[in-house]
């Protein structure tokens, strides 16, 4: 029987779908080199797709192509592209899984060809029975594996059984090696591609914590004590010097370190900064060197470190006091060397970042109390700042209220409110515990709640919890204060949201706004029609 197909094969055939070509080595050879060249270019997953169905049905004229991809992870099969040819309704779903695709699933599993000559001995399957109703009589598909995986399925049916069975098989068989190499490169240069665009936009994103709220147009300061450091900063931002910089909560470290970045060469690169207080032992070398995967439970993939992110730009350790003893070491050592292992990788990695720490501890007491060590004090402070609070700097307050006032205001479409001389020196005597990012938030809850009007010195003694010189109760949060406002407006206006005289035009925002901040706070207008 196998002799007489073999005799059969080489007579002349006058089935439209015979082979044009003479099945011999080396013209399958040629035929593959010039599959190989027509597709070896091609950057897009359709144009790669089309440009094999072109050449393919240069010699094979089948009525369906195409190509299944096979993932393991969810046992699921997608097309590389829309299939060429005659569409079977019911069949070209986007994605499904390998059990609803029986002819992919068997050469999948199997690794093997399976060649169908006659679909109608196969009609208990769902997918043959739709192939059969789109006109279709035979099939052949032949696996795709590379590196000793199987990437998906290649798919060629027929109106008609095609001529020449065995030698157009034999030759499948090689075509398919070549189309599962050519799919792999694409797959893999599409999720590169996705990876880069990925990357990039968090590179885009973390770059705009640095700017454009830190570079020098925007960033104010005024009295004679700032300007010293400012010029001071200007003079070392663009070395790769490390900075250490101290003072209390609010003073401004995070803005000077963010502003020495954004004057420095290296402000095309990310400024990466460690909260040291929330880094956990078990986890610190991990978070700041990353780690390979199966390093540990859990660790299910590659993960980036702090240091690694932070190539060719800043490093800033916040709050670097509060670091365990243990773990300042080890710190100590990838400062030093600019080099350090993933963890469950043995391989260093050579990084080049500058760093610029921040504390509002005494490091010096820190020493002497055997808390923090004196050879990562003096590794760190090679340039120190030290930020005056608030309280020590009393010229400065009020063209910053002016200049926080402006720009907060206009940043939130509100009018600024105006400050009386009693509330200015009122603002002047504050202790300011808080400092600068005290003074912030005041200033934003007095633009909601005084917007357009004259702040007085009742208005403001509460929010800096004085009242005949004694503390008051904790500060109300700038959403308490919304709330109370929009409580207020709408008691004026008896419940009305719209109209000439509803809430929002008295706040001076649209209806819709408005709507949205009271189902925000859960506040019914309908409540205060009474």
């Amino acid at each position: 029987m196998k002799q007489d197909l073999k005799a059969r094969s080489r007579r002349p055939q006058t089935n439209r779908n015979c082979p044009k070509i003479v099945w011999n080595p080396a013209s399958r050879y040629k035929i593959l080199l010039e599959i190989n060249n027509a597709i070896v270019n091609q950057t897009s997953q359709e144009n790669l797709f089309r440009s094999m169905a072109r050449e393919i049905r240069k010699i094979i004229n089948y009525d369906r192509f195409s190509i299944n991809i096979y993932e393991p992870d969810s046992n699921s099969l997608s097309w590389f592209a829309m299939a060429e040819g005659i569409l079977v309704e019911g069949m070209d779903d986007v994605s499904r899984s390998l059990d609803k695709g029986p002819v992919a699933r068997a050469v999948v599993t199997s690794r093997q060809p399976l060649i169908i000559p006659d679909m109608s001995q196969y009609g208990h399957w769902h997918t043959i029975r739709l192939m059969m109703a789109a006109g279709l009589r035979a099939t052949m598909a032949f696996p795709l594996i590379i590196r000793d995986q199987v990437v998906g399925s290649l798919h060629f049916s027929f109106k008609e059984p095609p001529g020449m069975l065995d030698e157009l098989a034999q030759f499948l068989v090689e075509l398919s090696g070549q189309v599962a190499l050519a799919v792999d490169n694409m797959l893999s240069h599409l999720k590169l591609i996705s990876l880069n665009a990925s990357l990039e936009q968090q590179k885009r994103y973390l770059l705009k914590q640095v700017a454009p709220q830190h570079n020098p147009d925007n960033f104010y300061y005024s009295s004679p004590a700032m300007r010293e450091i400012m010029r001071q900063v200007e003079i070392i931002a663009d070395s790769d010097a490390s900075v250490l910089i101290t003072g209390e909560t609010g003073t401004g470290k995070d803005c000077i370190a963010r502003y020495l970045h954004y004057l420095s060469g290296r402000r095309d690169h990310l400024f990466v900064k460690v909260n040291c207080p929330a880094l956990s032992p078990s986890l610190f070398e991990s978070e700041l060197f990353g780690h390979v995967k199966g390093a540990f439970t859990g660790a299910s993939c590659k993960r980036v470190g702090r240091f690694e992110m932070a190539d060719g730009g800043t490093i800033f350790l916040d709050e670097i006091a509060e670091l365990p003893m243990p773990l300042q070491a080890k710190l100590l050592h990838v400062l030093h060397d600019q080099r350090f292992e993933r963890v469950g990788d043995s391989r260093p990695v050579d990084v080049n970042f500058r760093v610029i720490a921040a504390s509002n501890n005494d490091l010096q007491m820190a020493i002497r109390e055997k808390t923090f060590r004196s050879d990562l004090f003096y590794r760190l402070n090679t340039v120190s700042f030290h930020l005056p609070p608030l309280r020590e700097r009393v010229e400065e307050i009020e063209p910053l209220v002016r200049h926080l006032t402006q720009a907060q205001a206009e940043s939130i479409r509100r009018a600024p409110p105006f400050f009386s001389r009693e509330v200015m020196d009122l603002l002047k005597q504050h202790s300011w515990p808080g400092n600068v990012r005290e003074l912030k938030n005041i200033i934003s809850r007095l633009i909601i709640v005084f917007s357009g009007k004259t702040v007085t010195r009742r208005d403001l003694e509460p929010l800096l919890n004085l009242q005949q010189g004694e503390i008051c109760s904790p500060l109300p949060t700038l959403d308490e204060m919304e709330r109370a406002h929009l409580i207020k407006v709408l008691s004026l206006t008896k419940g009305v949201v719209g109209g000439k005289h509803g809430a929002a035009a008295i706040l001076d925002v649209p209806k819709s706004t408005l709507q949205y901040r009271l189902r925000i706070h859960g506040i019914n207008p309908h409540k205060f029609t009474q």
